[in-house]
């Protein structure tokens, strides 16, 4: 009966281990395998992910995948689509001097733009930790990322403007330089032709003959309009000879009517005052004096035998500023407004990187007897180093696609020369060039570009997902 009853036991357990048995279906044990099969690890079978999954594989297929394809099928065509080209139209894009110039400032930014606002957001991340206001500071700087590049470029486009009237970096520029330099009371002023004072380098006008004492050493000018003259401006007076010492009277050589006889003081003619006169000899300058309210001056004796020159300093036209938008600097200004509105951007992620660095390494730090810049350089910066690469890459591949600053901001005159390749993709295909197998090419090649910058970000956050 024992031997029996162990069997039927036995037995029992046997049946109820059965594969889909009662036993195991009631004991809380895996699940049969055919059912695992039906499912995914998160319990949901595979084809209701792709039901809920297929919308937006159409839309990326659609929106990315589809233009991709096709532009690379467009960039080995000609112009208009009809017939097959190659890899013609990238020759082109490799031999044409608008694009050339194109990749080259495409180099400048990346190189510059992504580098300075990181560094930028940085500073500001750190200092605005320190003070009480840090907040609205940060609100101030980060305020630009909320308009649009559109309007980003309408405004720098007017702060560029040559006009100190208008455009606020040459106001404050002009303001400068005037605070430091005065501006000629007779710009455009000049010699009569074929008188005594000839051009010479630099703008200024020196006399051909020497100057001489006991003798009036005369320097007329014209080109000055009566109403560009001060308005206390007089008769212009000849000047009394003297024995030890050279004069002279400098004064405008028209009276209006043009009744007068040029070379001759005649009534009417006004004195030009504040005029610098230097007397030269052997390319140096040995006296210098400068004219009254009547025109005249006086030189010492040591200026008899030395030509008198009339230095450029009292012909220079008013001081317009800089050309912000000229073929030497469109480029760096076009940068230094991306900076502006990119910096508040770069300076809000360090800043919430910032926050999660442990404060005791700081303080352990300082207390190991590091300064402030031996704790920035090398604690917060090192920490600080995967956020910082997250924004220079977001950044690089950011400019790679710069368009609208650069179409706005730049002159037609110097466009050329703060060409980048988005712009240039646009121009070749729609903006007069009609080649859109030239555009399409330049199209792949700012994919190709964007590319390693993507896998390398691609792979960091993989690595970052491992720790």
């Amino acid at each position: 009966m024992a031997d029996a009853s162990l069997t039927g036991t036995a037995g029992g357990g046997a049946a109820g281990a059965a594969p889909g048995g009662p036993a195991m279906r009631g004991s809380g044990g895996p699940p049969p395998r055919g059912v695992l099969a039906r499912k995914s690890v998160m319990g949901t079978r595979p084809w209701i992910a792709a039901l809920f999954l297929l919308p937006a594989l159409v839309l990326l297929g659609a929106l990315v995948a589809y233009p991709i394809g096709y532009t690379v099928w467009r960039s080995l065509y000609d112009a208009n689509g009809s017939g097959f080209v190659g890899l013609k139209n990238f020759h082109t894009v490799f031999s044409d001097h608008d694009i050339l110039v194109a990749v080259r400032n495409n180099a400048i930014w990346v190189a510059v733009a992504p580098t300075v606002a990181t560094a930028l957001g940085l500073v500001f991340a750190v200092l605005t930790e320190r003070v009480s206001w840090g907040t609205a500071f940060k609100l101030v700087v980060f305020m630009p990322m909320a308009i649009s590049m559109l309007a980003a470029g309408i405004i720098f486009r007017l702060v560029y403007e040559q006009d100190p009237s208008r455009g606020v970096a040459n106001a404050v520029v002009v303001a400068v330089h005037d605070t430091f330099t005065g501006n000629s009371a007779y710009p455009g002023a000049r010699p009569r032709p074929n008188s005594d004072l000839r051009p010479t380098a630099g703008g200024s006008y020196t006399s051909r003959s020497t100057a001489a004492m006991g003798r009036p050493n005369d320097l007329p000018l014209i080109g000055i309009p009566q109403t560009n003259l001060p308005g206390d401006a007089g008769q212009a007076k000849p000047a009394a000879p003297e024995a030890d010492a050279v004069t002279g009277t400098v004064w405008l050589d028209f009276r209006p009517g043009g009744t007068g006889e040029p070379g001759v003081i005649d009534p009417g003619e006004k004195a030009l005052s504040g005029v610098k006169v230097q007397a030269v000899k052997d390319g140096k300058v040995i006296a210098s004096a400068t004219s009254g309210k009547d025109g005249t001056y006086t030189l010492p004796a040591k200026a008899a035998g030395a030509q008198l020159r009339l230095p450029a300093s009292n012909f220079n036209g008013k001081y317009d500023g800089i050309n912000w938008l000229g073929p030497t600097l469109v480029t760096p200004a076009i940068i230094a407004s991306y900076v502006w509105m990119w910096a508040g951007f770069a300076m809000v992620l360090i800043a919430a990187g910032l926050a999660g660095v442990p404060r005791e390494l700081l303080e352990q730090a300082r207390v190991d007897g590091a300064n402030e810049w031996q704790v920035f350089r090398r604690v917060t910066v090192p920490l600080l180093a995967p956020v910082l690469v997250v924004v220079m890459v977001t950044l690089m591949i950011n400019v790679l696609k710069i368009f609208d600053l650069v179409y706005i901001i730049a002159p037609g005159n110097t466009q050329s020369n703060a060409n980048v390749l988005a712009l240039q993709l646009y121009l070749s295909s729609f903006g007069g060039g009609d080649d859109q197998g030239v555009g399409s090419a330049i199209g792949v090649i700012l994919l190709l570009l964007v590319v390693p910058v993507m896998i390398f970000n691609i792979r960091r956050l993989r690595r970052e997902g491992r720790r």
